[in-house]
């Protein structure tokens, strides 16, 4: 059977032509349209960065790190076409390292993305990233989704999981991400930040944001060793819906402090996050989660530390109801909790 095209709203969904390979050119083909090249030059520094346009209105979905300095300098846009545009930010959210621009003379013709359920991924998937590495725009790479919900933290001071990897500009120094991210093997570079994660069919799973290295001096730059970071799609949509309506994103809050702690449940040492303090008042402690609980999952998804409860928590919606694994005396419960906003 040969490849077909549905047509849509959007970028076309691909409809692959057998269940044993990705035709990927076909992939490529429908989704390069969507992404862009990002430019930010203010005095003398500059960055480059990648993005994918939202909707026919010019708004575009990139990294915090890719614009923060384009808040006193320009932003440029170049398009699938090799046209240039200006374009201004619309609102940032640097606890999740995501940011939305617009372009101020929209073209008539853009292809915003089309998102995927982020729900049906699997490890080993087929997918491609596409973005603007070392300013090579319209790059693409293949890969597999090496892992879901792996809890990243990103900061100035931790070289092994780099959240900045824009060209030429890094995060400051106060700024901590914390990502429940989904691991890729697709080779991406300096310069991905901000661009596309697509499934075979041609759909955003996730917003390619950070890579891990094996470490380096502080004048040179990292660059692929095969383990990649993409926030998850879900969390690009709800966050840069808030961007573009009210300029600000809302966090989550579930209202505890934890470290990294065992628990032992039927004889068994089981991982997770040891609660050290509860605040009054808050969504942990009206559904009864306790100082000293060791909770070792969210809603079925294993947590083995701080940092997991952190980006599972940072990876929902204000409102959501949560189920906690809540390990107490030797047992184990579940706890529903509403998550707050702050």
């Amino acid at each position: 059977m040969n490849n077909q095209v549905v047509t849509g709203g959007t970028t076309t969904p691909v409809v692959q032509g057998n269940g044993t390979a990705v035709d990927w050119a076909t992939v490529a083909k429908s989704v390069e349209p969507a992404v862009v090249s990002i430019t930010v030059t203010s005095g003398n520094n500059g960055a480059e960065g990648s993005g994918v346009i939202l909707d026919t209105q010019g708004h575009i979905a990139t990294n915090n790190h890719v614009v923060s300095g384009g808040q006193n300098g320009q932003i440029s846009v170049t398009l699938n076409n090799n046209t240039i545009h200006k374009a201004t930010i619309v609102g940032t959210d640097p606890g999740t390292d995501l940011a939305v621009i617009k372009l101020t003379d929209p073209p008539s013709d853009l292809t915003p993305i089309a998102f995927g359920d982020v729900n049906k991924v699997a490890v080993g998937d087929p997918v491609m990233a596409i973005g603007n590495p070392l300013g090579l725009s319209g790059s693409v790479t293949t890969g597999i989704v090496s892992a879901l919900h792996r809890p990243v933290r990103s900061s100035s001071s931790e070289n092994q999981q780099q959240s900045p990897f824009s060209q030429g500009q890094t995060q400051s120094a106060d700024t901590t991400v914390v990502t429940d991210a989904i691991q890729t093997s697709a080779a991406i570079n300096p310069g991905n930040s901000g661009g596309a994660l697509v499934n075979a069919s041609g759909q955003l799973i996730g917003l390619t944001s950070s890579i891990a290295t094996l470490g380096s001096s502080s004048n040179s730059q990292s660059g692929n060793i095969g383990i990649g970071f993409a926030i998850r799609a879900d969390q690009v949509r709800a966050v840069t819906n808030e961007l573009i309506n009210k300029g600000s994103a809302t966090t989550p809050l579930l209202g505890v402090s934890t470290t990294d702690g065992v628990s032992t449940v039927g004889g068994q040492q089981v991982v997770g996050a040891e609660v050290k303090s509860v605040s009054s008042g808050s969504p942990a402690a009206k559904g009864g989660v306790r100082t000293g609980d060791v909770i070792t999952g969210m809603d079925g998804v294993p947590i083995t530390g701080s940092v997991s409860l952190a980006a599972r928590v940072r990876s929902q919606q204000v409102g959501d109801t949560v189920t906690l694994d809540v390990s107490r005396d030797a047992t184990t419960q579940q706890i529903k909790v509403t998550l707050a906003g702050k």
